[in-house]
């Protein structure tokens, strides 16, 4: 027998599972007594490198082929900031709002993450 310790919607539940012939089945499935909630992980410290209020991400890992934009320009919503290649594919990464670049943290031939702050926005 094997016992776990599964939450769902913050709820902890402790299950046992028996294997039975090759085949694992549940026997048993109670709430978890209550304890004390473990604390939130601490958030890692910013890197200092965005500068501007509004940061634009990588949607998805990739290779940035190409920089449109450089640090002052002046920006509309829907000017393309950089090209990002992904899956063979040429993502082209826009302005969410008006606003001028405060930060371009990323260099041709960068690969990226997704997530990671590309370019930041004033």
């Amino acid at each position: 027998m094997k016992n776990y310790t599964i939450t769902v919607n913050g709820t902890p539940y402790n299950v046992t599972v028996e294997d039975a012939n090759g085949s694992a089945a549940p026997v048993a499935a109670a709430p978890a007594p209550a304890a004390a909630p473990a604390p939130a992980p601490a958030a890692a410290p910013a890197a200092p490198a965005a500068a501007g209020s509004v940061s634009v991400d990588a949607p998805m890992p990739g290779n940035i082929l190409d920089i449109k934009v450089s640090n002052g320009a002046s920006v509309k919503a829907g000017d393309v900031l950089l090209i990002l290649e992904a899956m063979k594919m040429e993502n082209e990464i826009v302005a969410p709002q008006d606003g001028t670049v405060a930060s371009v943290n990323v260099n041709k031939g960068d690969t990226v993450e997704a997530g990671q702050t590309l370019v930041s926005l004033n």
